[in-house]
């Protein structure tokens, strides 16, 4: 397997790169539309073609390189089926499987950050992709306008941290240099993953206090009417906006 990890350095953001040595086609993961024509000239340069774009979750701090990525290749993008954005071509849900060539994800359903995250497991690789659900010794905020501490618990406690050990983790963020660790390093070294118990880690969650990013609004609608869900989408997918906060995650 063909495997890049991608910096966006003004929103700390990974996106992944993974293709197939046999068909030569490619699977983007989270890409950032800023990025959209570097990226394209990596995949150009490794000699692949771009089958399929997806996001892990609707981002607050950038955003999405699906539509961008969608009308110069053709390719298919993908989000949750809670998505509302028309730059998306299908829509995956728990349990579904993600084929590119030998590269097959799992699609794990991990609400909790926002209630459309996604994670992607690829299990003959042993490589989980776990967007903003579970980041490097932290975990996603939970205070979106439709994050849910309760849900993030469940999500880490009863489906991340029960794959194997070694699986190695690449989280949608990290600000501090980090590029990967394992759930066996985060089960024993992340210190949100040490509290006592589900009560006391919705309490912490709940009172980090952070500073809400510039995007929220745009990018994580609470409960858009439906006469503003096809604008709501188009900024989505198309506005080059910034935010300027590097605490929509932490």
């Amino acid at each position: 397997m063909i495997f890049r990890q991608l910096f966006h350095r003004e929103s700390s953001t990974y996106s992944y790169l993974l293709g197939d040595d046999t068909t030569r086609q490619a699977l983007l993961i989270d890409p950032v539309l800023e990025k959209t024509q570097e990226t394209l000239s990596l995949i150009n340069q490794l000699g692949l073609t771009l089958a399929l774009a997806i996001d892990t979750h609707t981002h607050a701090d950038h955003i999405t390189g699906l539509g961008a990525l969608r009308d110069q290749t053709n390719c298919k993008t993908m989000m949750g089926i809670q998505t509302l954005a028309d730059c998306v071509s299908a829509a995956f849900s728990d349990g579904d499987l993600i084929d590119i060539g030998d590269i097959h994800l799992e699609v794990i359903y991990s609400p909790g950050h926002t209630d459309d995250s996604y994670s992607f497991y690829a299990f003959k690789q042993g490589i989980l992709f776990t967007g903003d659900t579970l980041l490097i010794r932290g975990t996603g905020r939970t205070d979106f306008q439709n994050g849910d501490a309760n849900a993030q618990y469940d999500s880490l406690f009863q489906r991340l941290l029960t794959l194997p050990e070694d699986t190695v983790v690449y989280p949608g963020h990290d600000y501090k240099g980090w590029t990967s660790s394992t759930i066996k390093e985060e089960r024993e070294h992340n210190p949100r993953l040490q509290l006592a118990d589900k009560n006391t880690y919705v309490a912490f969650m709940t009172n980090l206090q952070l500073p809400s990013p510039t995007l929220m609004d745009i990018a994580v609608p609470a409960k858009p009417t439906e006469s503003s869900q096809l604008n709501k989408s188009l900024l989505f997918c198309q506005l080059v906006l910034r935010s300027h906060s590097l605490f929509c995650c932490l």
